[in-house]
């Protein structure tokens, strides 16, 4: 039974997490980084003890996904927009100095691209991208089981790619890059910034025109990045995850006719596109993945 801990900007969820993938007890609490890293840690230990006697089991190890740049071989925070004052925290370290067990942890879209190809639609997959489109977008590369890593083992910002030079500007210095035109930010703002997601896509599927005009600009962008992805790496499967995915029939066949109209030179019928088998436990079950992938059978999982 692997520790599970998936830390976002907004909320720390903990769980409990089988061989097979299962979530066999949970909980969250929100993030508020403002109070510091110790206090995150803190509750971060109380959760993951609290989540071990529901589950009745002891904790064999303690697998972490977490938002923005982190190294995976240190297990030391970068600087995370997110979550101010975490700069150089020291996750892994706190985590196996409580626990007494081994800890590992990976960029959540890695964490959640790991539990996709072992326990859910990339399973059996060779070249296996995940893309999660939400707060932001965030992208992982899997190849023959393994996650790719860039140098010194840092995690490809493909969702920040420049889709369009003219476009808003994102944090990250460009102008119109994936995330700032395709994120659900970006989709509320592009509605005028007073409806929430949630709301845009109620008002989509009762037919409202202008609603669903931001399905149709959500769709093209959606689709041009993919288009981008399939172009570059012809991919067996694109899983598609994230909160903006639970409204997917809104946007995706959209999505679809871009990436046939612009991958007119690679095989782009043989990349099957589908939303993400996990759903709301991706996030669990990746970071429990993580453990399995760095300590489990099959190799250390520092793959580049």
């Amino acid at each position: 039974m692997i520790g599970a801990i998936d830390i976002g900007g907004t909320k720390i969820a903990v769980g409990m997490v089988d061989r097979e993938g299962r979530i066999r007890s949970r909980g969250e609490s929100a993030t508020m980084p403002e109070r510091g890293f110790a206090d995150g840690l803190a509750r971060m230990i109380a959760l993951l003890r609290d989540a071990a006697a529901e589950a009745g089991s002891a904790i064999d190890g303690i697998g972490i996904g977490c938002t923005g740049p982190v190294d995976p071989f240190t297990g030391v925070l970068g600087s995370v927009d997110l979550l101010p004052g975490w700069q150089g925290a020291a996750i892994v370290d706190g985590l196996e100095h409580a626990f007494r067990v081994p800890a590992a942890m990976e960029n959540d879209a890695d964490a959640a691209a790991l539990a996709e190809a072992a326990w859910g639609a990339g399973r059996g997959k060779s070249r296996f991208l995940y893309v999660t489109v939400g707060t932001g977008i965030g992208v992982a590369l899997i190849l023959d089981g393994k996650l790719y890593r860039g140098v010194d083992g840092f995690h490809p910002e493909m969702g920040h790619m420049v889709i369009d030079p003219s476009g808003p500007a994102c944090y990250c210095g460009a102008r119109g890059c994936w995330e700032s035109l395709a994120s659900g930010p970006a989709i509320e703002r592009w509605a005028g910034g007073s409806m929430s997601l949630k709301r845009i896509c109620e008002m989509a599927r009762g037919g409202d025109a202008h609603a669903l005009s931001v399905m149709e600009r959500l769709g093209f962008y959606l689709g041009v990045g993919l288009a981008n992805l399939v172009i570059m790496f012809c991919p067996d499967m694109i899983g598609l995850g994230g909160g903006v995915m639970d409204s997917s029939h809104l946007f995706l066949d959209r999505a679809r006719g871009v990436i046939r109209q612009h991958c007119t030179l690679v095989p782009f019928e043989k990349a099957e596109l589908r939303v993400a088998a996990l759903g709301a436990d991706a996030p669990l079950a990746g970071a429990a993945q993580v453990w399995h992938h760095r300590f489990g059978t099959g190799g250390s999982g520092y793959a580049i």
